[in-house]
Parts: structure tokens; sequence; C-alpha cells
């Protein structure tokens, strides 16, 4: 009986190591899976999150970056950063310069109801009553305003801004063969002047000959005096930032409106 008993806890004892060699090669087959799940890869997945991330923050590179290692030697030629803002503060200190100059021509040319100059760090406005420049339904310059656009044009050509005239009419309509409406009026009558200054030394790339008709009023067609006003000419001159055209329309938009509340 005892001899029995032996025999049986030394089976016992013998048959334990199986239970820790099973739990070992569970262990094991998990770690394995585990690995597998990492290194797999789904691809459809994976290149539609590329795509969309590429979408959503165009961050594709078009070439490997370089990793710099010390200081980079600039010389003035080469500064990316400053010369776009060295070039706008010179064509600010343009606009200033030849508002001086214009302002100074005009006043001892024209009388102060027929020109109005309007001056920003950004742009520079020469604003003509078209009856100074142009006989009524007419964009024939008058012999007299000749004489002052090219003292004007003669101040711009010095200076690479770059210039827009625009071109304004009241809301009386004209039906003419020239002119079946007030766009073609206003549009020829910037064209003439665009003409007159190209002629006078301003290089024609630097210009743009702009119509509005009677579609910005500055003030009320309802009077004799507001349609006076609305018949205009705009010289403007810009610093040469697509922005600041856009600015410059912008206020002069909420200027109107709040002239015509």
């Amino acid at each position: 009986m005892r001899r029995q008993r032996q025999l049986l806890q030394e089976d016992e004892k013998l048959d334990r190591w199986l239970v820790s060699y099973a739990d070992f090669i569970t262990l094991l087959f998990a770690f394995f899976v585990v690995l597998y799940a990492i290194s797999s890869i789904n691809e459809s997945k994976y290149l539609k999150v590329t795509e969309s991330l590429t979408a959503a923050f165009d961050v594709t590179p078009k070439s490997m970056e370089p990793i710099q290692v010390g200081e980079i030697s600039r010389d003035s030629s080469d500064n990316i950063i400053e010369k776009p803002i060295d070039k706008l503060a010179s064509e600010m200190q343009n606009l200033k310069e030849m508002g001086d100059l214009i302002e100074k021509e005009m006043l001892s040319s024209l009388p102060t109801d027929d020109v109005t100059i309007r001056r920003s760090k950004q742009w520079l406005e020469i604003e003509f009553d078209s009856g100074v420049l142009f006989p009524s339904g007419s964009s024939n310059l008058v012999h007299h305003s000749r004489g002052v656009l090219s003292k004007i044009a003669g101040i711009l050509s010095n200076y690479p801004n770059p210039v827009n005239v625009e071109g304004f009419t009241d809301n009386k309509p004209i039906n003419t063969e020239r002119f079946p409406s007030n766009w073609e009026l206003s549009a020829s009558r910037a064209a003439s002047v665009v003409h007159l200054f190209a002629k006078s030394g301003i290089e024609p790339s630097r210009m743009a000959a702009i119509a509005y008709g009677e579609h910005r009023p500055i003030a009320s067609n309802k009077t004799l005096e507001g349609r006076r006003k609305n018949r205009r000419v705009v010289v403007a001159v810009l610093a040469s930032d697509i922005n600041i055209q856009q600015k410059r329309q912008q206020a002069n938009a909420v200027n109107a409106a709040g002239l015509n509340k």
C-alpha cells in the first residue's frame, strides 16, 4: 500500500512540467501572432490614409530636402525674404515723392475743384472732373488738358510703379453710334488718357485702362452736383503688390457706400 502511494506521488511530480510547457507554448504562439499582426499592412487602407493626408496638408515633397549644417551665407542679391520687403518700401517711398511733385504741379495748373489728390502709403489717386478733360459725351481730350496730363506723365515715367486709369460716368444714358452705353464712353476716356501717357514716356506694360461706367458712383445721381462728381477719371498709382489693388477697391467701395447713405 505504501509502495503504491510512493509511485502515485512520483507520477504526479513527473507530469507537472506539462502544464508549464503548455503555458509557454501558448504565450509563444500569442507573441508570434502579435508580431505577425504588427508586420502585416493593409495596403489599400494605407494608400487611402496617405492620399487623404496628402490632400489635406499638401505635404508631398518635390525633392529630397538637404540637411543644413552650419550657417547659410547669403549676400544681398539672394536674400529672398528682405528683397520683396525692400521693394515694397521703395515703391511706397516713390508714391510719396510722386504725390509731392504732382500736388505741386496741380496747384499751379488746375483749379482745386477740378482735381482731387488722395494719398495712402500704398497708392496715390489723382481724380479729375471729366469736364476738365473731355467735352460732354466725348472721349477726345480738350487741348489744355493734354499739357497737364503730359506733365503728370513726365513725373510718373521716372518711377516703376503700376498705373491704372479708370473711367466713370453718371447714370444719364448715352446711345450713339460710337458709344452705345456708358461702358463704352468710360472705357474710351480711360483709353485716351492711357494713349497720351504712353506717348509721353510711360511704359505701356505698366498701365491699364479700366471702365466702370455708371456703376461706381461716389455721390447721388439725383442732383446736378452729384452727377458732376460721378463723371470722373481717376489715375491710380500703386505699389506693385497685387493685394494692394484689392485693398484700394474695398476702401473706395466702403467710402462710396457711406456717401450714398
